[in-house]
């Protein structure tokens, strides 16, 4: 296999550095393992991972490509300094970076293409707005589209979605699985499957063009765990277990993460799944924006016998917030400086409080709360969006807003899930209500309408 395969042409500690090991300390691991579930993406953060780098010239990213900076002079004097050092201090690089690695002066940014062959690329600033060059992109940020009617806000809008996980069969392999009692199982990457399927037609209807990412339980990869089996040992093996095992013994096993099996199984179901739709998205659909479907959930104790719990919240994560030690990886860097200079922030933060704002009113839920600052940053004014460096966010190469709504093992969002979909309203606890599959879906394209219908173009 190569790196090729998985993206033509080119979730955590947050991406380790490829050929390192996910191995999870043994204090974190008495955490994890209480887990049925990874919980959700952003919950991966907490668990420590040991880099490993065979050697300066390689440092890239899991299954990550060698950066092609050449492509970066389409976006010479494109963007003036002033905007440069904002996006970088306000978005990017919210917790600093090292000295070396880019260099702002008043007329040109120095950014280090890798340390051991210490060359580096040297953008050149616009002198002013008026002299900026036009930026190269194949999306459309919401003022250049043509102008719309009411009854299709959203006309011409080229909207990709990318409903989270996998279902099926592989729920219970990505840890995004739990049943209480003889209750329905609940798997994630089926309940953000329903719901893209609702809100398609709704954004059609209100004149979208709406493209899946995924539209079924299968992955997108063509590869499997066992095509990662000989790679997986060799992490487990350069991060300190010389015979690594073969097997898992079940699921609440505290050295399952220094098994073969479940390593291998991390680099087909995160990074060459989501590399894969990341290809699909920027070779094939073009969308003009990226919804990430998810819901969300909590840790419940004994994964035998989880519990529900009263908590119920929502957030929604935009691209930023890059770590320092994702900033000393060649391709991540690089990613970071194109997805800059394609100033996919200055739509999808706005963009993605609309949307916040729209969901807050139609579900009632409080903002998520991170326990700490160290992987995110809380930006834009709505109060419910973060900031923050996942794979999808990064490598989707137009404008993503990723949801994070309902705590699916909260009581509130159980009961409901388990209801299922249904048109109307319905008594569930005690309340009047859609079914939270629609409720999910309506505030999204609420969200979507109050954005666009307010920023581009209206017609007669």
């Amino acid at each position: 296999m190569t790196n090729a395969e998985l993206v033509p042409n080119d979730e955590d500690r947050r991406l380790a550095p490829r050929h390192s090991c996910f191995v999870i300390p043994s204090s974190r691991a008495q955490v994890a393992r209480r887990r049925v579930i990874r919980a959700s993406s952003f919950l991966l953060v907490s668990l420590s991972i040991f880099p490993v780098r065979s050697h300066v010239a390689d440092n890239l990213g899991i299954l990550g490509t060698h950066p092609k900076w050449a492509v970066l002079e389409k976006y010479q004097e494109t963007i003036t300094h002033d905007d440069f050092a904002r996006l970088i201090q306000s978005v990017y690089c919210t917790h600093g970076f090292a000295p070396d690695l880019i260099e702002i002066n008043e007329e040109t940014a120095r950014i280090l293409i890798n340390r051991q062959s210490q060359k580096s690329f040297t953008l050149r600033f616009a002198k002013n707005d008026g002299a900026s060059n036009p930026v190269p992109r194949l999306w459309r940020p919401a003022k250049s589209l043509p102008s719309a009617k009411l009854e299709k806000p959203l006309s011409g809008l080229r909207i990709a979605l990318d409903p989270g996980h996998l279902g099926g069969k592989w729920a219970k392999m990505e840890e995004r699985w739990f049943q209480v009692g003889n209750s329905a199982a609940v798997e994630e990457g089926d309940l953000t499957l329903r719901v893209a399927r609702l809100l398609a037609p709704r954004l059609r209807k209100l004149g979208a063009k709406v493209l899946f990412v995924r539209n079924s339980s299968e992955p997108i990869t063509p590869k499997r765990p066992d095509d990662f089996r000989e790679l997986a040992r060799k992490i487990l093996i350069k991060n300190g277990v010389p015979h690594p095992r073969v097997d898992v013994l079940d699921a609440s096993d505290p050295e399952k993460e220094q098994t073969i099996r479940w390593q291998s199984e991390i680099l087909f179901y995160r990074y060459s799944e989501i590399r894969r739709r990341a290809a699909l998205v920027n070779f094939k659909l073009h969308p003009d924006l990226v919804l990430c479907l998810h819901f969300n959930a909590e840790s419940w104790g004994d994964p035998n016998k989880p519990t529900l719990i009263d908590t119920n919240h929502m957030h929604l994560l935009v691209n930023g917030s890059y770590l320092q030690d994702e900033l000393e990886l060649d391709d991540e860097r690089f990613e970071m400086i194109r997805r800059l200079l394609s100033r996919a922030s200055d739509e999808e933060l706005p963009l993605a409080d609309a949307i916040a704002d729209a969901m807050a009113r139609e579900t009632g839920l409080p903002p998520y709360e991170y326990p700490t600052a160290n992987s995110t940053t809380k930006v834009g004014t709505s109060g419910y969006v973060y900031a923050r460096n996942l794979l999808a966010t990064r490598l989707y190469r137009c404008p993503v807003v990723y949801c994070e709504p309902y705590v699916m093992n909260s009581n509130d969002a159980f009961a409901r899930i388990q209801v299922g979909d249904y048109q109307g309203m319905r008594n569930v606890n005690g309340v009047q209500r859609k079914s939270i599959f629609r409720e999910y879906a309506d505030s999204v394209a609420d969200g979507l309408v109050e954005y666009y219908w307010g920023t581009r173009g209206k017609g007669d």
